[in-house]
């Protein structure tokens, strides 16, 4: 924000605190309104022509946009993602340790990534760990949609589910 000696422009058209336009006015003339209600000149258009200019408390100005961007952040929800590895090869027991954690994850708002790691020869089944995947996403579907399909990159396969919003 460009502020009273800051403003580069020569003139600029000049709105007073009460929000009425007073016109067209020299950079000089605005710092001096200002100056007898002991207010600042503020450019908020800078890219108008003329530029416009408000006479305002910058100081107060700041503290309120502050505060709002302090309230955005508060307000701001982060989502994490979180990894739940698979084996093309995973055993009952296992496959249902994996679910559960990765429903707690979705439970609490986290998004999930699901991935498959192929060794060795393994990766010529790919069909295999795309059955695994696409089980786990059934069974996750009632919390969960599938916002990446599973998709091969490198030796890995992986989807990535994200928490249905009941609003």
């Amino acid at each position: 924000m460009m502020v009273n000696e800051g403003i580069r422009a020569r003139e600029v058209r000049l709105i007073d605190q009460n929000g009425e336009q007073l016109g067209i006015k020299t950079k000089f003339e605005a710092l001096e309104i200002a100056a007898r209600v002991n207010l600042d000149v503020v450019l908020v258009a800078p890219n108008a022509k003329p530029p416009v200019a408000r006479i305002m408390d910058y100081g107060k100005f700041r503290f309120e946009q502050q505060k709002k961007e302090k309230e955005m952040r508060k307000n701001q929800k982060v989502i994490n993602v979180k990894e739940v590895r698979l084996s093309p090869t995973i055993d009952e027991h296992d496959f249902n340790t994996k679910l559960r954690n990765a429903r707690k994850f979705l439970e609490k708002g986290d998004k999930v990534k699901a991935s498959i790691r192929f060794k060795g020869r393994a990766i010529t089944h790919k069909e295999i760990g795309q059955r695994v995947l696409d089980r786990f996403s059934s069974e996750c579907s009632d919390l969960s949609t599938i916002e990446q399909a599973p998709k091969m990159d490198g030796r890995s396969m992986f989807l990535v589910l994200a928490p249905k919003n009941d609003k």
